[in-house]
């Protein structure tokens, strides 16, 4: 699948792999730091303390707050999109039972939104509401990656592409469902956030019931 050039290559030439290793953890630090000081709290200072670079080698890599802001989105969004899939299909083969598709999905994308990546991708989404220069940076990331996972659950699961349009009414109503939840699960507490989970994925089932995809 498609990965984003954060990851490290492991067949690069090994100046390569020690840059893409540098980058990889800049941005691991940065995701930490909006989890645990949102928006408000990053700054390419706090970064170079937590991680122990020099500023030289930081200011290579990201110039700027912004420069690094942009290379975050990016890196949260596609970690997202590998490790759901990566979840998908390790369902699918533990599996002593055949699951439908949807169960599986619905399930891997509830616990996709409690990661650590998604916190930080949450915190950048919010601040953006309210400041116009983040806001710049997010509207295209987030638009772009709405066509990369796209693209991305065609190739992988070719079957689902002639019926995409229906899928996506079900995807879409399981995203917007499951952030719901998550902003009110320390209201609901652990059985009433249960029960919403399951009730949305009883609703996503009924959609693509609706919608006849098998």
């Amino acid at each position: 699948m498609m990965r984003p050039d954060t990851l490290v290559d492991d067949n690069a030439p090994w100046q390569q792999r020690k840059s893409a290793q540098m980058r990889v953890r800049i941005l691991e630090a940065t995701v930490d730091c909006l989890v645990e000081k949102g928006y408000a709290g990053l700054s390419t200072n706090e970064i170079v303390q937590r991680t122990g670079v020099s500023r030289g080698a930081m200011h290579h890599h990201f110039p700027n707050r912004m420069a690094l802001v942009g290379a975050v989105i990016e890196y949260t969004l596609y970690q997202r999109m590998h490790r759901f899939l990566e979840g998908y299909y390790d369902v699918l083969k533990r599996s002593k039972k055949q699951k439908r598709f949807f169960v599986v999905a619905t399930e891997m994308h509830w616990q996709n939104v409690q990661s650590r990546e998604f916190a930080a991708y949450l915190e950048l989404a919010m601040a953006a509401r309210t400041d116009d220069e983040l806001n710049e940076f997010m509207a295209p990331a987030v638009k772009k990656f709405d066509k990369v996972w796209q693209d991305e659950m065609k190739r992988s699961f070719p079957e689902w592409e002639a019926r995409w349009a229906e899928l996506q009414v079900a995807s879409d109503f399981a995203m917007a469902a499951h952030m719901g939840l998550l902003m009110s699960q320390q209201m609901f507490g652990e059985r009433r956030t249960r029960k919403v989970k399951d009730q949305i994925a009883t609703a996503v089932s009924d959609i693509y019931k609706k919608e006849g995809v098998d």
